[in-house]
């Protein structure tokens, strides 16, 4: 039976034991360039001429991410407005992004590139269409990274976002977001 000096002695050894030990980390997806939850600058927005609400320079925001889920091999990253045309706008589709990738440069992603495989969006293209929001409230564009199991290079390109999920079923090993708000200054 312990004495309540031996009691004390164990209770500290655990104390001190649990203080040591770090609850996993969580997968997380960041940018430098804005909150979540706030604003993306107009450099952000699409840059179509043709289209009045595409007020920016299509320049795509910097994305980091930390903390991936053991096993990952490759990560898809989609970009949706869901209150675009009143049933959402798909405006950005990768996959095929190796396990070795943790973040983009600003810019970079908003024209073709040897580190993700291009998707389908709704505007027909295979890399970054910023937001081309109409006056008025402003839109949500989530930013979802998903973490797979599948080579980079197992995935066709032009994939739209529903096929995208298809083949991905069974093959998520997590996902996180971030969402960039934006709303037209006109």
């Amino acid at each position: 039976m312990f004495g309540i000096r031996q009691t004390l002695v164990a209770a500290a050894g655990i104390l001190l034991l649990a203080g040591t030990a770090h609850a996993a980390e969580v997968f997380t997806i960041t940018s430098p360039a804005f909150k979540d939850g706030t604003l993306l600058a107009k450099k952000n927005a699409g840059a179509n001429k043709s289209n009045p609400n595409c007020v920016g320079e299509n320049v795509s925001p910097p994305l980091e991410w930390t903390n991936v889920p053991a096993g990952t091999t490759s990560f898809a990253l989609v970009m949706t407005d869901p209150e675009g045309r009143g049933i959402g706008v798909d405006h950005w589709i990768a996959y095929g992004i190796p396990a070795s990738v943790t973040s983009f440069a600003e810019g970079e992603t908003s024209k073709p590139s040897d580190k993700y495989v291009g998707g389908i969006g709704t505007a027909k293209q295979s890399i970054y269409m910023g937001p081309c929001t109409p006056p008025g409230s402003p839109h949500h564009y989530t930013f979802v990274l998903i973490a797979t199991d599948l080579d980079p290079k197992a995935l066709p390109p032009g994939l739209t976002k529903l096929e995208l999920f298809d083949k991905l079923n069974g093959h998520v090993k997590g996902s996180t977001g971030i969402i960039g708000l934006f709303k037209n200054p006109l």
